[in-house]
């Protein structure tokens, strides 16, 4: 394919012949280059004439640099009406890069999914009364989004709230076969996890006669069902 064939397949404008002396091709295709490889963006046939010398053929220089790196690990591309170069398509998994976010818990949302861990199915308003204080919309939006808990059933009662239990992910993260393997009061205040937590007589669902022990709902074996 000659020249002209292959700046008319790339939709490259029919370069005019200039009056002015123009640097020797080579050089222009270093000039096209650095200006390329220095852009963040793709830069237009327009803007690159603009910054050559007068007389300097832009296509052309083109045609040359896209040859010139074909096969290699980096390509002359055409951006829509731009160019730019760019990684080739085959090395892009190089780029790449996983990283492990690590997102930690407010202290509301540790509390709220202790509740809902221990006392599934819950409603946010037992979670409120539990917890004392109002619970935001964004503690329950991020417990949710990290697929710790779900949405469980709605209670047969006045409005019909919906409640919440941990998934499956949940266990899974913590390695625990079901909740029911959850530790006791026992574990987690030698964990010094519970120092400055009311006793469990003043939780809802937990009596003082078994204070080590938080007591298990009855709908739980359910936790998992729609």
């Amino acid at each position: 394919m000659s020249d002209e064939q292959m700046q008319e397949a790339l939709g490259l404008p029919p370069q005019e012949e200039s009056l002015f002396e123009a640097p020797p091709m080579a050089e222009q295709e270093r000039m096209v280059e650095a200006i390329l490889f220095a852009s963040a963006e793709p830069v237009s046939v327009k803007e690159l004439e603009a910054r050559l010398p007068h007389g300097s053929v832009v296509s052309q220089a083109l045609v040359n640099l896209q040859r010139r790196y074909e096969g290699r690990g980096v390509q002359v591309t055409r951006v829509g009406e731009a160019w730019a170069i760019r990684t080739a398509p085959d090395l892009g998994f190089l780029m790449q890069k996983e990283t492990v976010e690590t997102r930690k818990l407010s202290r509301a949302a540790i509390e709220t999914l202790a509740i809902v861990a221990y006392h599934q199915p819950v409603t946010r308003a037992e979670i409120e009364e539990i917890r004392g204080v109002s619970v935001s919309r964004g503690t329950v939006d991020q417990l949710l989004e990290l697929e710790w808990i779900r949405f469980g059933r709605r209670r047969m009662t006045p409005g019909r709230p919906v409640t919440f239990v941990v998934t499956q992910e949940f266990l899974d993260h913590f390695g625990l076969e079901n909740a029911r393997d959850l530790p006791g009061l026992k574990e987690l205040r030698a964990a010094g996890l519970l120092d400055n937590r009311p006793r469990p007589g003043n939780m809802p669902g937990v009596t003082n006669e078994d204070e080590e022990e938080v007591i298990e709902d009855e709908d739980q074996g359910d936790m998992f069902e729609e």
